[in-house]
């Protein structure tokens, strides 16, 4: 069985052009078309095709509830997965029959959902956080200070367009967040001129791919058809472009064709680099770049900042998500006296 395939491979023929595509890469095609990021098609393709093997390559029309609580089973109790993972896998094979096979089983609905705990987030103090940035420096560090300076998600510092960074405003303007919305995040007076800088090194990559006969950059929503030329202009460029080239596994809008692109840094650079930067500071919490954001959520607060505005910033639909991290302002620490410290 292929990466892309759900079925036994059948003997090449003349034919094979004709032959309509086969169950993993019609799930593909579907997602595509719905526009569906590329990190969501890859993990929805992986459970399905995980689904089929772990049922011996049957066919998932073939198959009902029992084999899916199999799987499901087998994740939670035999591969210990977290429940997020475990939702991930329902979420994924609900797509499957309901959009693709477009069968219509209302005992998927019923097959029990993991139950994600509860937990507070890991936040750093100021000076944790001081220790971290100066452990960073280059690009990985610029992202860093990006996320804990405006409380992007880490995709989204990454995924940030030249036009989408307002020096005179002093304003970020964040492009399909969570949920495929927009929002408008502060840009740090600190940051002016190294976003500057990092601009100034990222257009010099840019001419240079030009010159070369390169220079094109994904555009989302079939942008690059309605619009010619947009993927060569700088407005569009990324902020933060990878190093190297790489192939775009989404065909070309327009042609069709797989396009040899500069993506931006890969988000497992920063991942790394951050926890290289927690183990040398000698950091006693579990760090990712995800722990900056929640460390400005609770510096805004603790400065003052009303929750809405915090909430917007976040990006959060709904204010109860960014009501977690008022517990440093009520509970614990310094915000009430201990019994103990009263004798």
């Amino acid at each position: 069985m292929t990466g892309h395939s759900a079925q036994t491979p059948q003997p090449t023929s003349g034919s094979a052009a004709a032959r309509p595509p086969k169950l993993l890469e019609r799930m593909r095609i579907h997602l595509r078309t719905r526009h569906y990021s590329i990190r969501t098609e890859e993990a929805y393709i992986d459970w399905a095709r995980r689904f089929v093997l772990f049922h011996g390559k049957r066919h998932p029309g073939d198959m009902g509830v029992a084999e899916v609580e199999a799987f499901l089973s087998h994740l939670a109790v035999e591969r210990n997965v977290s429940a997020s993972t475990q939702n991930q896998a329902k979420a994924a094979l609900l797509y499957l029959y309901k959009q693709v096979l477009e069968i219509d089983l209302p005992w998927l609905n019923e097959v029990v959902q993991a139950k994600t705990p509860k937990r507070l987030p890991v936040v750093l103090t100021p000076t944790e956080v001081r220790e971290l940035l100066l452990h960073m420096d280059g690009t990985t560090g610029l992202v860093a200070q990006l996320l804990y300076g405006t409380g992007m998600r880490l995709l989204e510092a990454l995924r940030l367009r030249v036009k989408d960074v307002e020096f005179a405003r002093r304003e970020i303007v964040v492009r399909e967040g969570k949920g495929n919305k927009d929002r408008v995040t502060v840009l740090p007076e600190n940051l002016i001129a190294p976003l500057q800088a990092q601009l100034h090194k990222a257009r010099a990559l840019h001419e240079k791919d030009l010159a070369a006969g390169f220079g094109r950059v994904y555009l989302p929503n079939a942008l690059a058809v309605k619009y010619a030329q947009a993927d060569q202009s700088w407005a569009w460029q990324w902020v933060f472009p990878s190093p190297v080239r790489s192939v775009d596994p989404r065909p070309d809008a327009r042609t069709g064709a797989l396009l040899e692109r500069r993506h931006h840094v890969y988000p497992e650079s920063v991942q790394r680099a951050v926890r290289e930067a927690a183990r040398r500071t000698r950091i006693a919490k579990p760090v990712s770049p995800h722990v900056l954001r929640h460390s400005f959520a609770t510096h805004m607060l603790q400065a003052g900042y009303d929750i809405r505005t915090v909430q917007e910033l976040l990006g959060h639909a709904d204010v109860s998500t960014t009501m977690v991290y008022t517990h440093v302002l009520n509970k614990g620490g310094r915000g009430i006296l201990s019994p103990l410290d009263a004798l």
